[in-house]
């Protein structure tokens, strides 16, 4: 196929014009569905109305639930030469305000639920209906006037490096920071995966937030694919599982904690067919082997692939080793045929374990009106990920954790990754974080939050004795506390941020001899 040279353009007009492209789902289960010709005129509709009021290169925010209005809008938003901004909705409000007014943005499209949580100074469109909120226009008002245009919209035509996305990193760690990519880089990305593995014929299952990457780069596939999307506006363990079974979803997308929050789901899944399953990516977080092995066992049919992807570079980093060597259980691939990869140690030399530098045509501009920041891009074009990573002797790498999650205790280097990759080999543990606190001889400490598999008992010692069995003392969790399930983060990656505000309540409460040491 011919690929276009706007992002927005990603829907081959033509034949399979009356291809099911969209099955969207509300959070009570009911669908619409859109074929590629009504989403594609959906798009064109938005293009026409934004390109008559605003300037080529400003900035739109959508600021709403996952829906087939939302990926028509960001499509139409691009064809129009102007930039998509996704919002992460689950920001406090003060947060939203402030992503928004960093953007640019001079409009604002929103949903029902989260109207409110747009600033009132700047214009609002609402999907979801005809109703309009006080100050804000509904969707259908804002498109009518243009349904019924007579000849498609044009998109425009980029030029080298054009932005066409702010995405806004979660800001877990500090102020969240407006990655800016371009349509050529993502287009780049699209054109990249396709020839590695065609969709066509598949039905994607995606409930990840099209704010996050992981999404949004696999919309981004299947619309160019002509492959269906059912697409749920959040994850809902429950309705996922329902929707795999009624759509007969081939290709699933997800992080790490939604198949495992899947997996507590024993009654529904027993009664539920997932055979149809044939591939599962799984990415933006670590996989330990052992939730790998329960996937596999869950969906028997599929292929499991664990990947690994960042905002700033792109999903296209590994792939298959070049002379067919099969994956090690740990590994995510080797380097990409057309991703230039190198390992970097602490000393700055080249080394076979050290923080990932890559470069490719996926890389990002830079980060929005961020003066502040150094570039993460080296001068001769790499992008330092902060990710390390370990290159076996056949090339194939494995992640070891994020550098700023590494922490020392003792003298010792843990990465977090390596303790719970450990701890979830063990039979009767589903899930397993591990945190730093706070040590007044080794200046930090190993503690674990674990989740057991359901009607799995196990005592904080014997997690420790398996600890100390299975890898360096020094490793071990000197505290176990177990939980239900563990907080999630806007990303549906585990927050731990809440787990060591959570340790340091712990600690304090059962070091209090006027506390209830059993807790």
């Amino acid at each position: 196929m011919t690929f276009p040279t706007n992002l927005g353009a990603l829907i081959a007009r033509g034949e399979g014009a009356d291809t099911l492209a969209i099955i969207g789902l509300d959070d009570g289960f009911n669908e619409r569905r859109y074929t590629f010709a009504e989403l594609d005129a959906l798009a064109d509709a938005v293009a026409y109305t934004l390109a008559a009021q605003y300037a080529r290169g400003e900035r739109v925010a959508l600021l709403a639930a996952n829906s087939a209005d939302y990926v028509a809008t960001m499509l139409g938003i691009m064809r129009a030469g102007l930039v998509a901004v996704p919002v992460n909705y689950k920001f406090p409000r003060a947060l939203i305000a402030d992503v928004i007014a960093d953007s640019g943005a001079r409009l604002v499209f929103t949903d029902s639920q989260r109207v409110g949580d747009a600033p009132a100074t700047l214009p609002r469109v609402v999907f979801g209906g005809q109703e309009e909120a006080p100050g804000a226009q509904g969707f259908q008002s804002f498109i009518a006037a243009e349904k019924s245009h007579g000849p498609t919209f044009v998109p425009v035509v980029p030029h080298e490096n054009e932005a066409a996305l702010f995405l806004y990193t979660s800001g877990s760690t500090g102020r969240p920071k407006g990655v800016v990519l371009s349509h050529a880089s993502h287009l780049w990305v699209v054109e990249t995966r396709l020839k590695a593995q065609p969709l066509s014929g598949e039905r994607v299952l995606i409930a990840a937030p099209l704010y996050h990457m992981n999404a949004l780069a696999l919309v981004f596939l299947t619309l160019s694919a002509r492959a269906t999307t059912v697409l749920m506006p959040a994850f809902n363990a429950r309705n996922y599982i329902r929707a795999i079974d009624t759509y007969r979803c081939t290709w699933l997308t997800s992080v790490p904690p939604m198949i495992a929050m899947m997996m507590q789901e024993h009654e529904l899944l027993a009664r539920t067919d997932l055979s149809s399953v044939r591939y599962v990516r799984m990415g933006s977080a670590p996989v330990s082997g052992a939730l790998l092995e329960r996937t596999h066992a869950l969906l028997p049919n599929a292929t499991v692939i664990n990947a690994y992807g960042t905002t700033e570079g792109g999903p296209v980093v590994f792939g298959p080793h070049p002379a067919g060597l099969p994956m090690p259980t740990h590994a995510i691939g080797a380097a990409h045929r057309q991703v230039e990869l190198r390992l970097i140690d602490t000393n700055g030399e080249l080394a076979s374990e050290g923080e990932l530098e890559m470069r490719s045509a996926g890389l990002m501009n830079g980060y929005h009106n961020r003066p502040d920041l150094a570039t993460p891009i080296t001068p001769d074009g790499f992008y330092r990920t902060g990710d390390v990573f370990r290159r076996d002797e056949n090339d194939f790498y494995t992640f070891i954790g994020r550098r700023d999650d590494m922490f020392v205790s003792g003298g010792e280097n843990i990465f977090p990754g390596d303790v719970e990759k450990m701890l979830e080999w063990h039979p009767s543990i589903q899930q397993a974080s591990v945190i730093p606190v706070d040590d007044a001889i080794k200046g930090t400490k190993p503690v674990a939050f674990v989740v057991l598999k359901p009607g799995a008992q196990l005592s904080a010692e014997e997690v420790k004795a398996f600890a100390l069995e299975h890898a360096p003392a020094y490793q071990h969790p000197r505290q176990v506390w177990f939980v239900d399930a563990f907080p999630l983060a806007s990303t549906n990656k585990i927050d731990r941020a809440v787990l060591k505000r959570e340790a340091a309540r712990r600690l304090t409460e059962e070091g209090n001899p006027g506390k209830d040491r059993g807790r």
